[in-house]
């Protein structure tokens, strides 16, 4: 799920390359830092005593639904005992929701509804393994919960209604047991409704049946394993359009995108058609689209945002940000789902760094490194530990410096940790290990899955990222003493004292700038103040710690006890852009020296502002930025560079 923040706020009160760190570093004893206290499980509260097999929803909804806000039908649940002996169990069904009647195969069994529960006595016992099956029938008033559950939007002045059950809203519109935990096998989810409404759900398509009274019945079957969250209904009078995505193995599947009539266009169409090319790009990393035999494809709905019910997004907008964020939940998400919501950041963490893969696939590592800088930057923002300590506050779990920002950024310096080759073989070893594809994960998967990939030990890694809070802030005390040709070099990196960890372990990329070029080298950080020695070739004048961002950090001061007046510690400059002249693309590098904000904007000839390319906090280190003037008229511009010490300027000029 990804959302618009301020959108969200106002809807909810209304309702390939890398510096690898030395191998010697990664071999080390399992280190602890800090006092961790690894939280226990808040465990959202549902019937562990039974396994749901499958699903069959059967709603009919008439017309009047949109004005009546009223939902009936019944739901069909198969399981399997758990417990030996099990004489009753209970389904979750907001008291809101009328039950008309519950029954079984078993024979007559006995309910009461209470609590938000249907508590239910067997007529027999049962053993463990053994099956059973459950029907409710209800009907009434869906009610809403965080996020919302039965949605009533209008477009055009016509209705479309659309589920959203994150994280605790099925059980809101249809009796289930609310929680990812348990999968369903499969699902089948059938609407009936006036003919006007083009009814979309989950999996495939089987039947659209004329009732002959001016209702259509729209069957949909689910036969992945599926969580009770992501099962959806989204009805308006849509526009389908449709497109078809080549598998690996050169099989085809039919993508269905259903589009407001008066939304679609070319822009549109132009944004669908990409939606291939994302999910083969998806593919080469993580393994092939998951729900082959289905489907892919959006359903146009109001709420601020995307939610990515599986094999069909709900969706605000088509812009490719959202589109591969929602898309990279069908890997991370749908066919791998958190166990519990403590664990959302391999929901939304997963999809968000995803968002920066695909713009690195679709450019080069400079592209990535500018987006990814966006969620540094959001991160740094970030309270509590990445691992969700309150699972009762959905705007708490859903928090996007915590579990969107920072979780993205976690794999960006695990990334940089292992080093492309084996970060990449994690991603895709996780997302096709056999403990968790099609079913459910906790953050100690995937640091399994890591450490037997690496051959490394990672609980400093996820120790102080997923279960510790805040980061690392570094300053620097360095210099160097000449000794014949060579230049003896001396680092000290300190940490500010931090709660939980109470510093930070890490690889760290250092940068020297030296007459004969730059240097990088990498030291593995491992205690709170440590010294370094290396030796250079050539007198170093500028020095950057993690020039490359691959560490989410503040930085405090860097200092020299160096008396040469040709060190330089707080280095700006701003490059001629190349080429120049240029149409439509030049490059504009440029070089900070402090951290901070930082801002690069273009202006006309007239000194009016055109375009802002950079807006945003960054760390000491050279950047370089893709501009394209495609919609500007030719002639002379200004490109300006400029923080909170430092501005300067230079002409480009764009070519007709």
């Amino acid at each position: 799920m990804k959302y618009f923040y301020t959108l969200c706020i106002l809807i909810i009160a209304a309702n390939l390359f890398s510096q690898t760190p030395q191998d010697s570093f990664n071999n080390r004893e399992k280190t602890f830092i800090g006092n961790f206290n690894k939280p226990l499980n808040n465990k959202y509260p549902v019937d562990d005593n039974y396994d749901v097999t499958y699903y069959k929803l059967n709603l009919y909804i008439d017309h009047a639904f949109y004005t009546s806000n009223s939902i009936s039908g019944s739901v069909l649940i198969k399981a399997k005992s758990k417990a030996k002996n099990l004489t009753s169990c209970y389904i979750d069904l907001s008291d809101v929701l009328q039950v008309d009647s519950v029954k079984s195969s078993m024979g007559n069994i006995v309910y009461n509804h209470t609590q938000d529960k249907i508590n239910i006595t067997f007529p027999m016992a049962l053993q463990i393994d053994q099956s059973f099956d459950i029907t409710v029938y209800y009907k009434s008033v869906p009610n809403p919960y965080g996020f919302s559950s039965v949605n009533y939007y209008s477009h055009n002045n016509n209705p479309i209604i659309a589920t959203f059950s994150e994280p605790y809203g099925s059980s809101n519109w249809w009796p289930c047991k609310d929680t990812p935990a348990d999968k369903a096998d499969s699902a089948d989810i059938w609407i009936t409704a006036n003919s006007f409404f083009t009814s979309v759900s989950n999996g495939k398509l089987m039947d659209i049946v004329d009732n002959g009274n001016n209702t259509k019945t729209y069957k949909w079957k689910v036969s992945y394993p599926i969580a009770q969250y992501l099962i959806s209904v989204a009805m308006t009078d849509y526009y389908q359009y449709d497109n078809n995505y080549t598998a690996l193995d050169g099989s085809n599947m039919t993508l269905n995108h259903f589009v407001y009539p008066e939304t679609w266009d070319n822009t549109v169409k132009t944004q669908l058609d990409a939606t291939p090319d994302m999910i083969h790009e998806f593919a080469l990393i993580f393994g092939e689209y998951p729900f082959l035999r289905e489907k892919y494809g959006h359903a146009e709905f109001n709420w601020g945002g995307g939610m990515e019910h599986q094999t069909i997004t709900s969706i605000v907008d088509f812009y490719r940000d959202l589109v591969s964020h929602e898309l990279a939940h069908q890997w991370f998400g749908d066919m791998i789902t958190c166990k519990d919501w403590h664990n959302i950041w391999i929901n939304e963490g997963f999809a968000t760094y995803c968002e920066a893969l695909y713009v690195e696939k679709k450019g080069d590592f400079i592209a990535y490194k500018n987006y990814i800088n966006n969620d540094i930057s959001s991160a740094k923002g970030a309270i509590g530990s990445v691992y969700c300590q309150d699972i009762s506050n959905v705007d708490n779990i859903f928090d996007s410096r915590r579990s969107y920002s920072k979780g993205s950024v976690v794999l960006h310096m695990l990334r940089w940790t292992l080093g492309d080759s084996l970060f990449f073989k994690t991603m895709y070893n996780f997302a096709n290990d056999p403990q968790v594809k099609y079913g459910v994960a906790v953050t100690e998967d995937f640091q399994r899955v890591a450490e037997t990939v690496s051959g490394k030990d990672l609980d400093y890694f996820f120790n102080q990222w997923i279960y510790g809070e805040k980061h690392p802030k570094y300053s620097v005390n360095w210099g160097y003493n000449q000794n014949g040709n060579l230049y003896n070099v001396r680092v000290k990196i300190s940490q500010a004292t931090n709660s939980n960890p109470t510093f930070f372990i890490m690889p760290i990329q250092l940068k020297f700038k030296t007459p004969s070029g730059d240097t990088l080298l990498t030291v593995f950080n491992d205690q709170q103040v440590q010294e370094f020695n290396f030796v250079l070739n050539g007198k170093p004048s500028f020095f950057v710690l993690d020039p490359n961002n691959w560490i989410l950090k503040d930085m405090g001061n860097i200092t020299t006890d160096t008396d040469d007046e040709s060190i330089n510690l707080f280095d700006y400059k701003l490059n001629q852009n190349y080429p120049n002249p240029f149409n439509p693309e030049t490059k504009i590098t440029y070089q900070i020296g402090t951290a901070g904000p930082i801002k690069l904007t273009i202006f006309d000839i007239l000194g009016r502002e055109v375009k802002t390319l950079v807006n945003e906090y960054q760390n000491p280190g050279e950047y370089s930025y893709n501009f394209n003037a495609t919609g500007l008229a030719g002639g002379v511009y200004i490109y300006e560079l400029s923080s909170k010490t430092f501005k300067d300027s230079k002409k480009l000029i764009l070519l007709q």
